[in-house]
């Protein structure tokens, strides 16, 4: 037509490269998708030599879209979406609870309080797989990363089904020892690193400091409370996290931390009946 040459383009090349635009990183697409850093650089390459435009300058770890990058990325997401749609379709037609269900929580929640969930609707449903990923971050429910995602905060936007699950308090604690033998307006500090300054706990865990040290931070909430049973230091945990016997003492407080718990999946699979029973045994964990 015209003298002109259609190109076929390979849907997992373009899936692979919008990863990576998304991510920005090879190693952050890799994870994505769930596979290997070097298949992702194939695949862009091999999309590059169908399109014939370089799509991506590489600059160390971080990949930079050019232009034609940026406005293949951005039919590349539509495309995306679709085939999400249909995909969750399929899974809508069916009855059998069976198939693989991703959850996305944060770290602290998914050692503590999803493990019970899991394994009790697994062996409910012994045809069903699951994967559960500790993660700070907001994985995207519209790309597939999750098909469910327990989160700290409500989305404000999206075509999801949110169900509040319930309430989680933190507070202050510290060793025996440390409380004995150091005055309160000597007191240190365990908090997260620099990446969770925006969070609630970190923003009353500043508060309460009041100008003293934050001297040991750790984006690994475990790491934390272990320094604190070690005396070495305050630490605010959720109050899940500590048993009676874990060398902690709570340290008064006249108002504590809140934060709510959100169940948050796609509208358009909150149907599909293997999401729709971890739905329930999540619910049910946080209700009993």
């Amino acid at each position: 037509m015209n003298g002109k040459k259609f190109t076929k383009i390979d849907w997992d090349d373009l899936r692979h490269f919008l990863a990576l635009a998304q991510s920005g990183t090879l190693l952050g697409a890799a994870k994505q998708i769930g596979v290997e850093h070097a298949t992702i650089s194939r695949r862009v390459a091999s999309l590059e030599a169908s399109l014939g435009c370089k799509l991506v300058d590489r600059r160390g770890r971080r990949v930079i879209l050019t232009d034609d990058g940026e406005r293949v990325a951005k039919h590349a997401a539509v495309v995306g979406l679709q085939t999400a749609a249909i995909e969750q379709l399929g899974r809508s037609s069916s009855t059998e609870v069976s198939g693989h269900v991703r959850i996305s929580a944060p770290p602290a929640l998914s050692s503590v309080l999803l493990a019970k969930p899991v394994v009790s609707i697994r062996q409910a449903h012994p045809a069903l797989q699951i994967t559960l990923v500790g993660e700070k971050r907001l994985a995207s429910l519209n790309r597939r990363e999750a098909d469910i995602a327990v989160r700290l905060s409500r989305p404000e936007q999206g075509d999801y089904s949110i169900t509040k699950l319930g309430e989680i308090s933190f507070h202050f604690y510290a060793s025996k020892i440390y409380l004995d033998t150091v005055q309160p307006s000597e007191w240190t500090f365990i908090g997260y690193d620099e990446s969770m300054n925006a969070s609630p706990q970190q923003l009353r865990l500043i508060e309460r400091a009041g100008g003293r040290p934050i001297a040991v931070r750790s984006s690994i909430l475990e790491f934390q409370a272990a320094a604190a049973k070690l005396g070495g230091g305050v630490v605010m945990l959720p109050d899940f996290a500590v048993a009676e016997t874990d060398g902690l003492l709570r340290i008064d407080d006249e108002d504590p931390l809140r934060r709510e718990v959100w169940l948050v999946v796609h509208a358009e699979i909150k149907d599909v009946p293997s999401v729709r029973a971890v739905m329930t045994a999540l619910k049910a964990a946080f209700e009993g």
